[in-house]
């Protein structure tokens, strides 16, 4: 019998073979990996030896091996190049895997080894350094978080919640892509397009010929706004595009209504059952906040500032479209062109401008790695001998101050129909000094491909996204801590986001700004009275940005707090449920609908953000506050990247998350500079 290709640990930082592992292979690693760590789990539960840190937790964290490494590598590829075959495996064996984690979460025998080695710590018989302490302590509040103390019929009850949860979760993902695949704009008259940059009709161009049509497809992406709206003169136009995006999920093979609600409620009885209020009180018990008190607080205290400055935009644009449109009034599919076109107006620059100047390449390797350079010491070496998850990876290893190769970085920038949208960052091995490993991690986003020969021209919210997810990369690329589950980006929700908003602050670095935006033909650095303007016009369009951001957190933690009884009981009652929730905050602003809304809101609907979408917030009063201290200190400094790596971003979870924030900074975070910077105070 062959061994599983996914087990196979024989190429440089053990990257799993993608090349040699069909989907068959990735359902039999899932399998398997389940089946030897529970036998692994299963000889530290009948250990009769007293527990020791090495027999219960160092052995903990070795179990799993196999299991680990298909679930990083599959849901790596499930996201990024996702096939029927991979589709259906996902749905297979999400509701197996749930039963796994309960497995193990629900048994007795583990739970009662971590109670019995925390009571030989307690008096004393044996001492745990920082590290084991930490995780000994996570390991135990998970057990009573989860479930471990419910009577037998109720963690019956709980199982078979889970996994139906899981499975629900999974079918969101299938139907939610084809459904954004589905919503394309489809346009025959070349005249409808005006506004649209060569590269944006190449792009739709070759949409419509992969789905055997004539003429242009405006693809949708993952969120309410459209970023083609900013461009497309043709009122009309722009109309359908935005109907088509908020109606996705609504109608057709496609309509996600029905798994939303059965979603909603089972969460909502998952956590009574555990001794929660609400499906939010049992997320934010996990995170930085604690309580859902501390989350609404936040919340109610940015909302209503962002809807007046937002209502404020609004009466500037209805000024520009009346000057097109007599008598008209400005609709949700106005706004993004005529804040383009006021904000070109008022600052003399606009995207369209800058593009030329934002080539991917300079901004990958003189801004995001020269950044990273610049603070960390770390270097960036091509990798052309090793492949990634699909052919248009690009793989580069990391290399430390002393020259000393520490991990692998792998890069994903374009779009295709079977990748999720928007940008993440995964892991596909985490660094670990228990088991000797060094770190790999991916970067993905959704570029517009460009035509052979030519370069990839990104927008001024592209670059922004790139140093965002490459900042979740450092996090995990950084990495120094001894156990793989507390690695890297393996935080709280609420913290997780952190270190990425913070990276953001190195694209608007006015230094490392003429080192990578330069022109793609020329060479030529962008003129300094173009920086000096972007730079001025960095929150322009605040009231925009917060009211929709702030609108899709305050959604997501209606849904979830909501008590049961008062829960959408059919799919027909989703949308005025929508518009009650958002009514009830005062921030039901017809102009500027949430940028996720119900029906294809992804983070919370997929499982990994429910009732945690509020967290990018939380996390930027930590970076608002991070950057204020880089600010104070003579921002990009070897000093300052060496402090804020040693104490933090090294660190992963291997202590509690605020405490390494403390190391970091001195104290805790104000909450100013983050309502300073929205223009809140």
């Amino acid at each position: 019998m062959n061994p599983n290709p996914v087990a196979s640990t024989a190429l440089p930082y053990a990257l799993q073979d993608f090349a040699h592992i069909t989907a068959d292979d990735w359902r039999a690693a899932l399998s398997d990996g389940m089946a030897e760590q529970l036998a692994e789990l299963d000889a530290i539960a009948t250990d009769t030896t007293p527990p020791t840190a090495e027999n219960v937790l160092d052995a903990w964290e070795r179990s799993g091996q196999l299991l680990d490494r298909a679930t990083m590598g599959f849901w790596t590829l499930k996201e990024a190049d996702t096939t029927a075959a991979l589709d259906a495996i996902e749905e297979e064996m999400s509701p197996k895997l749930a039963a796994h984690n309960d497995a193990i979460m629900l048994d007795r025998r583990l739970y009662d080894r971590l109670v019995s080695l925390d009571a030989r710590v307690t008096v004393g018989e044996i001492s745990l350094d920082e590290q084991a302490a930490w995780l000994l302590s996570e390991k135990l509040r998970d057990y009573r978080r989860l479930g471990v103390n419910l009577p037998e019929a109720e963690q019956t009850t709980l199982r078979e919640l889970n996994e139906r949860i899981a499975t629900l979760e999974a079918k969101w993902n299938t139907v939610v892509v084809a459904g954004r695949n589905e919503a394309a704009l489809h346009i025959e008259d070349a005249s409808l397009l005006a506004g649209l940059a060569p590269e944006d009709l190449r792009a739709a161009s070759e949409a419509a010929t992969r789905r055997g049509l004539t003429g242009w497809v405006l693809d949708v992406v993952n969120t309410t706004g459209q970023p083609l709206l900013g461009k497309l003169a043709n009122r009309d136009v722009r109309r359908c595009l935005h109907q088509a995006s908020v109606g996705r999920g609504l109608t057709g093979d496609h309509d996600t209504r029905p798994l939303i609600v059965e979603l909603a409620r089972l969460r909502s009885q998952r956590a009574t059952l555990l001794g929660f209020a609400h499906h939010a009180e049992f997320v934010a018990s996990d995170g930085c906040a604690k309580t859902t008190e501390a989350v609404n607080a936040i919340l109610h205290r940015v909302a209503r500032p962002a809807i007046e400055n937002a209502r404020r935009e609004a009466s500037v644009l209805q000024e520009a479209l009346s000057q097109d449109h007599p008598g008209e009034s400005l609709e949700p599919w106005d706004w993004q062109f005529y804040a383009e076109r006021v904000r070109a107006a008022t600052f003399s620059l606009d995207d369209e401008v800058l593009r030329p100047y934002l080539s991917f390449e300079h901004v990958l390797v003189d801004g995001v790695f020269a950044a990273a350079t610049g603070l960390y010491g770390i270097t960036f070496v091509p990798c052309d001998h090793l492949c990634g998850y699909t052919d248009e990876c690009r793989v580069y290893e990391v290399h430390d101050t002393d020259g000393r190769a520490m991990a692998l970085i792998i890069l994903d920038p374009y779009a295709r129909p079977t990748k999720q949208g928007g940008a993440w960052m995964t892991s596909l091995v985490d660094q670990s000094q228990l088991l000797g490993q060094l770190p790999v991690v991916t970067n993905n986003c959704n570029l517009v491909r460009p035509a052979p020969g030519k370069p990839t021209l990104m927008s001024w919210d592209n670059v922004i996204t790139l140093f965002h997810e490459f900042g979740h990369d450092l996090h995990g690329l950084l990495s120094q801590v001894r156990y793989p589950s507390r690695s890297g980006t393996a935080t709280p929700r609420d913290f997780v986001e952190y270190p990425s908003q913070v990276n953001e602050m190195w694209a608007w670095d006015p230094t490392l700004l003429r080192s990578y935006a330069r022109h793609h033909e020329t060479g030529e650095p962008v003129p300094q009275e173009w920086i000096d303007t972007l730079l001025a016009a960095r929150h322009a369009g605040e009231g925009y940005a917060a009211t929709e951001t702030f609108g899709s957190m305050i959604l997501d933690q209606v849904w979830h707090q909501t008590p049961f009884d008062e829960l959408p009981s059919s799919p027909d009652e989703i949308e005025d449920f929508e518009k009650r929730a958002l009514a009830s905050w005062q921030i039901d602003f017809p102009l500027v609908p949430p940028r996720y809304r119900t029906a294809y809101f992804s983070h919370i609907w997929s499982g990994s953000y429910a009732a945690g979408y509020y967290s990018y917030l939380w996390s930027e009063v930590m970076d608002a506050d991070t950057v204020a201290w880089f600010t104070e200190n003579g921002r990009m400094t070897r000093a300052n990247g060496d402090h804020f790596r040693r104490t933090l971003l090294s660190r992963g979870s291997s202590i509690d998350v605020m405490t390494s924030y403390r190391l970091f900074r001195g104290a805790d975070p104000d909450v100013r500079h983050v309502l300073e910077r929205r223009g809140l105070v």
